[in-house]
Formats: C-alpha cells, structure tokens, sequence
C-alpha cells in the first residue's frame, strides 16, 4: 500500500510542475482536470508526510540506544509514533479509494412518474418537493428548469438544477427506479397500492468538459403553459433545444426571461450529454468500474417505500429506515450518510 501512496505523491508532483507550465493554461477543460486531481491527492500527501515522521521516530529510537539521555526522549516519541501509525494506514488506504471526479459537482435533478398513474404522479410531486427542501436545508441554490403537470395534481416529469460543492456526492445514490407502497387517498377500499418514479441526478458539466457545437442544435421558442400568471401565456419565453447528433430534446420554461431560459436549457443539454458519454466510457473501461457504484442502470429498482410499515428499504445496501414522514419533508441526512458509507465499503473490499 505504501508503494501506491507513493506512487500518488509522485504524480502530484508532475501535476504541480504541469501547473507552472504557461502553455498548460490555453487548455481550459486539463487545467480543470489537473485542479481536481491535485486537490484530491493532497490530503494523501500530508497523511503520508505524518506517517514518515512516526517511521523515523521509531528508527530513531534504535538510533540512540546508546545515548541514554537521548534514548528517553526518542522512547518517548516512538511509543507515540507506533500508537499513529494504524490510524495513519487506515487514513491512508481510505484516500486511496478511487473518487469520483463529479462528486464535487452541482446537479441537475430529474424526478419522472412511472408505473402506477395518478398515483405515481403524487409521488413525484412528493419526491421533488423532498429534494428541494433537503437542498435548502443543506444551503444550496436550486431552480426549477420544467414541470410537466399530471392531471390528478402531481407530476409526470420535473427537473431541477441544485448548486452548491459536493451536491451530486450527497445525491448521486438517489438515481434510479424508487417504489412506493402505500393506501392512495382515493382508495375506498383501503388497499395497498405500488407504483413507482425514475429518479435522475445529472452532474452539471461546463462548458470546458462538454463540447456543444451551435450547428448541432435546433431551438425552438413558445408560449409557457401552466402555473406562473398570465406573463407565461402572452409571450414565446420557454425554450426548446433538440441536439441533433444525439437526438436529445431539452426544455426550459420557468423563467420570464427567454434569454435565462435559454441558458439553463443548455446547461441541462450538457449534462445529459456528459451523462451519456460517462456511461459510454464506463461501458467501454468495465476494468475502471471500481470507480462507480451499481451499474448505473436507471432502470435497477434502487428502493423501496412502504407507507403502511414506515420502512425505507435500499436494496442496494439492504438497509432500513424508518420515519416516512421526515423523509418526505426533506429529512434525508441519515439516508445519505448511510449509503456513503455502503460506498466506502464497497470500495474499500475492491481496494
């Protein structure tokens, strides 16, 4: 293991001189990358400086058996040293845990009803409303970049931005298929009812990151429609912007500005972009999958809520929780922590 860290130390020095390269700097999108790295490896470095201290310590110790006034102090330092050195290991193997480059990122989220009608709808609704308020909580900036509305007062599909650092390694675990179990409110007969929600959490890519050539797109301009007073009905604000290459279709319709509009459009068009081609290089590396957790399939059934029980359930780190009712207002804290932790886990088996 110490050879890795090692070896990290060194490619943090290359990085650094690379940073002192004039000509490195006409390279927005590798000054970006090589940022990123050296601000990961860093901690590395000063555990490992910590760790060759306590080393020398202990050699030092057989370096003055001979000076018995010497001896008592190195002693001293050497019992200290041997005490710091597992912790030391354990910081050291846990910084050697592959990161996530986009953890860091802002987000866009996507919330879709999906099996279950009206039903499903409800819980989307609910659901987007959980992730704006956790965001508040946690002090993030978020906006509503569309909302298409569901007859029975939910949603079929909504999508959101939240920004702020480290958003999409608290909310990355959230993406995929979520069930609910529970009594709908129209439900006469007090039957249990499943129905289900496709959840997406895009990391927000720049523009240095993701390639989107003016030629490429089709913009659309017209009239907004549902909540947002008569402004939306009266002038052709919303935009939609198809990337012909991919075939992908984004719109935004929140803002009275079409300018603002048009900008978070784009910046949604460039997440899925930069999701698609994660997935395609994930696919085409399966020997760098150590990296990511699950497979990234949103179509895995992530977890499961029933109502009737107060049980949260992620099949993914077959983990329970309780208090429905918290959660649903934004109270996701413990949920997150825990599957951040499943991921140390898993990654540290794979190290």
């Amino acid at each position: 293991m110490i050879e890795k860290v090692k070896a990290c130390i060194e490619e943090l020095s290359v990085l650094r001189k690379k940073m002192e390269d004039p000509a490195v700097y006409g390279d927005t999108k590798e000054v970006t990358k090589i940022s990123r790295r050296i601000k990961q490896l860093t901690p590395l470095e000063e555990k490992y400086s910590q760790y060759a201290k306590a080393e020398q310590a202990i050699a030092d110790e057989k370096t003055f058996a001979n000076d018995p006034e010497l001896l008592a102090f190195a002693a001293e330092d050497a019992v200290k040293a041997r005490e710091q050195i597992p912790r030391l290991m354990e910081d050291m193997k846990r910084l050697l845990i592959p990161r996530n480059p986009d953890d860091e990122k802002s987000v866009i989220l996507e919330v879709r009803a999906g099996a279950g009608g009206e039903e499903a709808a409800l819980f989307a609704a609910e659901q987007l409303k959980m992730y704006l308020r956790y965001a508040e909580e946690r002090g993030w900036k978020s906006e509503l970049l569309y909302v298409s509305d569901a007859d029975a007062g939910g949603v079929k599909e909504a999508a959101a931005r939240i920004e702020g650092t480290g958003v999409y390694g608290e909310l990355k675990f959230e993406s995929g298929v979520h069930r609910v179990q529970r009594i709908p409110s129209t439900e006469a007969k007090g039957r249990i009812h499943t129905s289900t929600t496709t959840v997406a959490i895009l990391p927000e890519a720049e523009e240095a990151e993701i390639e989107v050539r003016q030629e490429d797109l089709k913009i659309d301009t017209y009239r907004s429609g549902g909540a947002g007073g008569q402004h939306v009905n009266k002038t052709e604000s919303a935009i939609r912007i198809t990337h012909l290459p991919s075939g992908v279709v984004v719109t935004c319709q929140t803002e009275r500005s079409q300018l603002k509009n048009r900008i978070l459009a784009m910046s949604l068009l460039r997440s899925r972009l930069y999701a698609a081609e994660q997935e395609k290089l994930q696919r085409q590396r399966t020997d760098m999958r150590a990296g990511q957790v699950g497979s990234g399939d949103r179509s895995e059934k992530i977890r499961t809520y029933n109502f009737p029980q107060d049980r949260i359930t992620d099949h993914r780190a077959n983990q329970n929780f309780s208090n429905i009712p918290g959660v649903m207002q934004g109270k996701l804290d413990s949920i997150v922590a825990a599957m951040k932790k499943w991921e140390e886990e898993e990654l540290l088996k794979q190290l």
